[in-house]
């Protein structure tokens, strides 16, 4: 059994961009060199989470909808009082979606579906420059 931690950096737009780094997690694992195992991808920071489904345009207006639609960027939140930030939707957001996934892969191929992909969802109001840690362990 071997681990390997890598890290993809990115700079977003802020919410509500949805980025897909399905190619680049792809490609880390294809350099680890691993064949079968499991990769964790987890975004750093509590305003920012990962997921999956088909990235495609009206599905990425659909998601956007779904969390404007849960919790409302526009409202007051309790957490907005503590920083004066106005970020506390950001933060919902975020702990509802979470931050990690974990994908098992053979064959040195992710086991995604095949419209699939792996999304880094931004939810903070700012563009921000990320970090996303993926531990690939395997062998």
């Amino acid at each position: 059994m071997k681990i390997v931690t890598e890290k993809i950096i990115l700079d977003t737009q802020g919410n509500p961009d949805l980025v897909d780094i399905t190619q680049r997690v792809k490609d880390i694992l294809r350099s680890s060199g691993l064949k079968k195992g499991n990769v964790t991808i987890f975004v750093v920071g509590s305003t920012a989470g990962i997921t999956t489904f088909e990235y495609e345009p009206a599905m990425i207006k659909d998601m956007q909808e779904l969390y404007e639609r849960l919790i409302p960027e526009k409202r007051y939140y309790h957490h907005d009082d503590t920083w004066g930030d106005a970020n506390g939707f950001s933060h919902l957001r975020a702990a509802l979606q979470g931050p990690s996934l974990v994908v098992p892969f053979e064959e040195g191929r992710l086991m995604l579906g095949t419209w699939q992909q792996i999304v880094l969802a931004e939810f903070d109001h700012r563009p921000r420059r990320r970090t996303v840690i993926l531990q690939i362990i395997g062998e």
